[in-house]
């Protein structure tokens, strides 16, 4: 008979979320494999999972939500993966991407780094794992942070996806992110967003100095009902506004800002010349 690991739920929330697998499969009376058969993996990737030597994804805690039914309810994994992943991120973030995936219209502004909604894989792997080498992640969140940036690219690949406005400072192009590769590529990508129909790309040039409206990352968001919700971040913590007194008059600064900025030609003509080493 096969060693079977005792598990301690009380070790770590991912660990929890493992025992409640294993506890709610065997309730059941299936086996590990029988189980994985019904979702599509292996028996030993729900091994990993429920014993805590792998983390869960999205996908998976769908999947298994749709088996025992608890898909859309308090109690399901996807709601529990998602309080897992929160340890990885700054406070009021995962609030905001909720906020996102439901609006009409989002609007960026991004200091030093390209906004995660416009990042290549790369890119986006690049810079989490250099918080993994920091130790201010570990590899399991830095592997979440990245499929969430994907997820939410995923989601502006609708039938009517929002108008995206997006101001990124020079300095974001400059940023030598992941080496030269990564960055032709993520130049690249950048031209061909603003090639989309729901896209507007501008660059905030050095040459604005004191006149650029902000000096740290906000995001806007404007939903279908033509209410607009604030995100803001430090490196500490960030902040979901949704006061319409407070929010209005950042959403006039970006519009300035916008006003100041590169034209989406001129900024496209910019992003060519570094991708080509000509700028």
């Amino acid at each position: 008979m096969a060693n079977i690991k005792e598990l301690n739920p009380n070790a770590s929330p991912q660990a929890a979320y493992g025992a409640r697998l294993r506890k709610m499969r065997e309730a059941r009376g299936w086996t590990q494999d029988h189980f994985a058969s019904m979702i599509g993996c292996s028996g030993r990737h729900v091994s990993a999972i429920e014993t805590g030597r792998k983390p869960a994804t999205l996908l998976f805690s769908r999947k298994i939500d749709a088996v025992f039914g608890l898909a859309s309810t308090p109690d399901s994994f996807e709601r529990e993966w998602r309080k897992l992943r929160r340890g990885s991120m700054l406070e009021g973030f995962p609030e905001y991407v909720g906020y996102e995936g439901r609006a009409a219209e989002i609007r960026l502004f991004q200091v030093s780094l390209i906004p995660g909604l416009m990042q290549t894989p790369e890119y986006a792997r690049a810079l989490n794992h250099s918080y993994v080498q920091r130790g201010s992640v570990t590899h399991e969140q830095a592997e979440e942070r990245i499929s969430l940036v994907l997820e939410r690219q995923s989601r502006l690949a609708t039938q009517r996806p929002p108008l995206v406005f997006a101001i990124v400072d020079e300095s974001c192009l400059l940023q030598a992110v992941g080496g030269p590769e990564v960055m032709k590529a993520q130049l690249k990508r950048m031209e061909e967003l603003a090639a989309l129909p729901n896209w507007f790309i501008h660059v905030a040039p050095f040459s604005l100095g004191e006149r650029r409206a902000f000096h740290l990352p906000v995001n806007l968001l404007t939903l279908h009902g033509r209410s607009v919700v604030a995100y803001a971040e430090s490196e500490a913590q960030g902040h979901v506004e949704r006061e319409t007194s407070l929010v209005v008059p950042m959403l006039t600064a970006y519009h300035q800002l916008q006003g100041d900025s590169l034209s989406q030609a001129e900024t496209v003509d910019l992003i060519r010349q570094l991708r080509r080493g000509t700028s």
